[in-house]
């Protein structure tokens, strides 16, 4: 607990960059992010979430009913990346068709349509998230190649290896506010799960959820699949606050075996 003005109880999460910090206050509070109104649950509930590269103190204000002020400083920890250097690469870069590109610029937008998409959900924020597969970690967050000194993309989820149609379910409560093939991603679901917290699903072979379908912590989604611009069947999973890319390992904790084995659906 944080005493003062606002009575915030921290509910999970920490300082780090990476991990979304969930709090709970009096359910008239108000808060301000930087400055920047943030949305509380029915129920007192918010969060917000660090970057990968985030180092910046953030200011937290708030401002209890009876009028009384506080502002919490909050510095995210710094954190080491797993960087890979390749060098003496031919140089030849291959650039993709016109139609190629344009359909890559539309998928964009679609994506960051749907991140955008607030409702007042709050399950993920009072239960926190469940695994969406179970499986052999492939790829971690954060990770980036260096080809030729010239940084790549970072990677922004955990990949997941497991077999070609075993069942993805929904980590937490939420709605689909996309299901679309894309071209590097494949057939792609994302899950708004409330308070600019949503999740995504990358190259799947079925996406069983249409667009506006609610789901329940538990109901299956989707399989697991190789579709779109995949080396071998896995799951992408992403999480994001706001514009904010989060480490899936911090928000669900350890990925435990599996008993029994997991059959395909």
């Amino acid at each position: 607990h944080v005493g003062g003005a606002g009575a915030v109880e921290q509910i999970r999460g920490q300082a780090l960059q990476g991990d979304l910090m969930v709090f709970k206050v009096r359910a008239d509070t108000q808060l301000r992010l930087d400055g920047v109104p943030l949305n509380l649950s029915p129920a007192g509930y918010f969060a917000f979430g660090f970057h990968r590269d985030d180092s910046a103190a953030v200011h937290l204000d708030i401002l209890s009913p009876n009028g009384d002020e506080e502002q919490m400083v909050i510095t995210p920890q710094v954190r080491t990346y797993d960087i890979q250097r390749i060098d003496n690469l031919p140089g030849a870069m291959v650039t993709p068709p016109q139609d190629v590109l344009d359909r890559i610029r539309r998928d964009s937008v679609n994506v960051k349509a749907a991140r955008a998409v607030f409702s007042q959900q709050e399950d993920a924020l009072v239960n926190g998230f469940d695994w969406p597969v179970w499986g052999r970690i492939s790829g971690i967050y954060g990770s980036q190649r260096i080809l030729n000194g010239k940084p790549r993309q970072p990677h922004y989820g955990i990949d997941i290896a497991a077999a070609r149609g075993l069942a993805v379910k929904a980590p937490a409560d939420g709605t689909i506010v996309m299901a679309k093939e894309l071209y590097f991603t494949g057939s792609t679901i994302i899950i708004d799960h409330g308070f600019f917290v949503n999740s995504t699903y990358s190259h799947l072979t079925r996406m069983i959820t249409p667009v506006g379908t609610n789901v329940k912590r538990g109901d299956i989604i989707g399989t697991v699949g190789s579709t779109g611009r995949s080396t071998g069947p896995h799951l992408d999973w992403r999480i994001n606050w706001k514009n904010k890319r989060l480490d899936p390992l911090l928000l669900a904790g350890p990925l435990l075996p599996a008993l029994p084995a997991p059959r395909p659906f």
